[in-house]
């Protein structure tokens, strides 16, 4: 009999994997419709859906691993965060999935909600939240929609060897800021930005990812405590926001 893996699990959705198969199970079917129609629409390599009786989707485990992990370092070749890169321009080329993404207005404002609540917590310290929310600021501007993954942490990309096989949860997959994209992908791993915008194939604006991952990270800072998550983890947001001071 395969072993259950729990992969990840809050009270809002969790992921167990048996064997080749994964299983996701979310409260909350209008994320498992986003991610079934993104993968269908996405040109880039996707797990095969097995099947689907709600609340659960079942999807095969991509081969490869994981690109790497926020807070460790990756040991995936430079070639691989390349490919990562092309693979991001590929998928921002195609055409644009039907359903809007987050405007910046609601952007903005559940960023001053969020360092409000920092603040007046004593979560972190008012000068490390004043100076992002300064930072962050750079990636509030006008931007011309493009097909993005919309939470394309390192650990969705999986790569065998320079190769990258699949990307996994589209959950956030919608209308949204190229950069963003290339942001979250290399946020916590600076190092492999060069590699990433050198696969991407186009000059990008430098300060607006890391603008991206102040923003990023301001915003994720409640949600992984209130989910179990320990974001002052080495290497992991609450490092992000104080290597920008």
């Amino acid at each position: 009999m395969e072993e259950v893996e729990v992969v990840v699990a809050h009270h809002e959705c969790a992921t167990l994997r048996v064997g080749d198969v994964f299983l996701k199970i979310d409260a909350d079917q209008t994320r498992t419709d986003v991610e079934v129609e993104a993968m269908a629409m996405a040109p880039i390599p996707t797990p095969e859906v097995l099947w689907r009786k709600p609340p659960v989707l079942a999807l095969a485990a991509l081969p490869g691993t994981a690109l790497g992990r926020l807070g460790e370092p990756s040991t995936a070749s430079a070639a691989a965060w390349a490919a990562a890169g092309a693979a991001v321009r590929m998928l921002h080329d195609a055409p644009l999935p039907p359903w809007p993404g987050r405007s910046l207005d609601e952007i903005a404002l559940h960023l001053d909600g969020e360092c409000e609540w920092l603040v007046t917590n004593g979560v972190l310290p008012t000068d490390l939240v004043t100076r992002n929310r300064q930072i962050a600021e750079a990636a509030l501007r006008p931007w011309t929609p493009v097909f993005t993954h919309g939470d394309l942490q390192v650990a969705h990309v999986f790569a065998d060897g320079d190769k990258i096989t699949g990307v996994i949860d589209w959950t956030e997959a919608g209308q949204g800021d190229a950069l963003f994209d290339l942001a979250i992908l290399t946020l916590g791993h600076e190092e492999h930005l060069g590699d990433v915008v050198a696969g991407y194939g186009t000059d990008v604006d430098l300060d607006v990812i890391r603008a991206w991952w102040s923003l990023r990270s301001l915003l994720a800072v409640r949600w992984l405590v209130e989910h179990g998550f320990d974001p002052s983890a080495p290497g992991c947001e609450v490092d992000v926001l104080r290597s920008r001071m």
